[in-house]
């Protein structure tokens, strides 16, 4: 790996290799400058390049003596532990935070799961969709009439997941320096979403935050604030809900005059978005990017995954960044003195760990 930088350098990361959040987690530490080690089980393969980057990668037999006791000395001298089994997988191996904790009471042991330690569902198996099908999330997604439409599993896996558990283990650290001790983070994805859907909650008596499908202003009930498609099939993306960003929007794309009037009547919004729907499909996504992109009618064009690395903006900020003969996401967030960085796994977990026991 090259030289690291970023706000993270130092810290020593103990990742149990998994699907989903885990790894994420473990990316977003070690593009900080953590020094992650993976733990794999024998004969695994990396699956996804960009989401396991930046790892010293270690195989081995948690089952055997000899795995059990690597990981134990791995504990003894790392910062943060990340696991993501159901909950008493890794006391069974003898490995959970009872044992851990014990041998190095400074260690946050940070637990990954959808579900949660406890509760009448935590030894449930379950996906993204189960857990924010609970939470209210998925519920809100979706068009009126229509099944709910599972948003990817961005909210669950990596919204309510990844992110709170990284943002958990930040926490713990800043904790340690003033206590010396590390402990226990559930990182449930169902918490995580709850929190997510805090907003909403706080504004359920609201009619237009109303999380009922294809009625809410914010889930694309709204004319001024959905998605259209356009004369070549591709779509464009409208969000002009304040009225100096509204009228900009109908000044620069020409549209009907009767479209000013009431913009905030739900009542409206069905015969408005069939009028911009019309006025939209009369150009190509391109025209419109040239004739809105820039301005204050709050536009932008909706963009496939293979796109995004070519938009002006998008490459201006280098969102992302070749590595290796491969592109990859960047970093995030960005930092003025510290700045994380893109750096390759590489296959060497044993001898980090080694490094670490000769402090």
């Amino acid at each position: 790996m090259s030289d690291k930088t970023g706000p993270l350098t130092g810290l020593k990361v103990i990742e149990f290799s998994g699907i989903g959040p885990g790894p994420h987690v473990a990316m977003l530490l070690a593009d900080l400058g953590a020094e992650v080690v993976r733990i794999d089980r024998p004969g695994t393969v990396v699956s996804n390049p960009v989401v396991e980057r930046a790892r010293h990668r270690a195989s081995v037999d948690l089952k055997s003596e000899e795995g059990k006791s690597f990981c134990l000395d791995a504990a003894t001298k790392a910062d943060v532990l990340i696991e993501g089994f159901r909950p008493g997988v890794m006391e069974r191996l003898g490995l959970g935070p009872d044992e851990l904790l014990v041998v190095n009471p400074t260690l946050v042991y940070a637990r990954m799961t959808g579900w949660g330690q406890d509760g009448p569902l935590a030894q449930a198996a379950g996906h993204d969709i189960n857990y924010i099908a609970i939470t209210g999330a998925l519920s809100a997604v979706g068009r009126a009439g229509e099944t709910a439409m599972p948003p990817q599993n961005l909210v669950g896996d990596f919204g309510g997941g990844s992110m709170y558990c990284a943002f958990g283990i930040l926490a713990a650290l800043y904790e340690r320096e003033r206590s010396g001790k590390g402990q226990v983070i559930d990182a449930a994805i169902v918490d995580g979403a709850t929190s997510l859907m805090s907003f909403f909650f706080g504004a359920r008596d609201r009619p237009f935050l109303t999380t009922d499908r294809g009625k809410g202003m914010l889930s694309g009930a709204a004319h001024f604030y959905r998605c259209f498609e356009c004369a070549d099939g591709k779509e464009i993306s409208v969000g002009a809900i304040e009225p100096q960003f509204y009228a900009e929007l109908l000044a620069k794309s020409g549209a009907p005059a009767e479209l000013s009037d009431a913009q905030m009547n739900p009542a409206n919004w069905g015969d408005y978005a069939d009028k911009l729907a019309a006025l939209f499909k009369t150009r190509r996504q391109a025209e419109w990017t040239e004739l809105l992109e820039g301005s204050d009618a709050c536009f932008a064009p909706v963009l496939g995954i293979d796109e995004v690395r070519d938009h002006p903006h998008m490459k201006a900020r280098d969102v992302y960044v070749e590595h290796d003969g491969e592109w990859h996401t960047a970093p995030a967030p960005r930092f003025s003195r510290t700045p994380g960085a893109v750096r390759s796994s590489v296959d060497d977990g044993a001898d980090v760990v080694a490094a670490w026991q000769r402090g």
